[in-house]
């Protein structure tokens, strides 16, 4: 039986991009996407949210792209799948990183100072190419990116 990995997420940018370089000088850029879920307390009748951050790494093309247009407070559509790496932290601890690795990204809303909905949409899809091994590809990076929510407070290097 097939299997399938495959995410799809629509919401807004917390921080600013974060741009950094492979060995290889490939871009890669890391973003943190944050998605709310609302809805009516049936016991209560009071209005609920629940916001989810998602973090989401671009690379190549699709990564320069990110990282020149998209800003904090941007509406983005991501299309991608899951990836969960395990690390040792600075006190030895075995961690695990959940992230989406992005494979189409379109950017919502108006341009930038336009005040204008964009007419392309602001869409990229990289060509497809064969699986790489990512895990010896990518080099670990120990500063944690401010901005984000306390639930993303553990120092999870990339």
């Amino acid at each position: 039986m097939a299997s399938i990995n495959k995410v799809i997420i629509v919401g807004n940018l917390g921080r600013d991009p974060e741009n950094r370089y492979l060995p290889s000088g490939e871009q890669v850029t890391s973003i943190a996407v944050a998605t709310t879920d609302r809805w009516r307390d049936k016991a209560s009748g009071e209005q609920k949210e629940q916001t989810e951050w998602h973090r989401i790494s671009f690379f190549g093309k699709l990564a320069e792209i990110a990282g020149q247009y998209l800003k904090k407070g941007s509406q983005v559509y991501i299309e991608g799948r899951l990836r969960t790496r395990k690390y040792t932290d600075k006190e030895g601890i075995d961690r695990y990183a959940t992230e989406i690795i992005a494979d189409t990204m379109q950017m919502l809303g108006s341009r930038q100072g336009a005040g204008e909905p964009s007419d392309d949409r602001g869409s990229y899809q990289p060509p497809s190419r064969p699986a790489q091994n990512t895990q010896q590809q990518r080099p670990q990076q120990s500063n944690r990116p401010a901005g984000l929510s306390p639930d993303m407070d553990d120092d999870i290097p990339f």
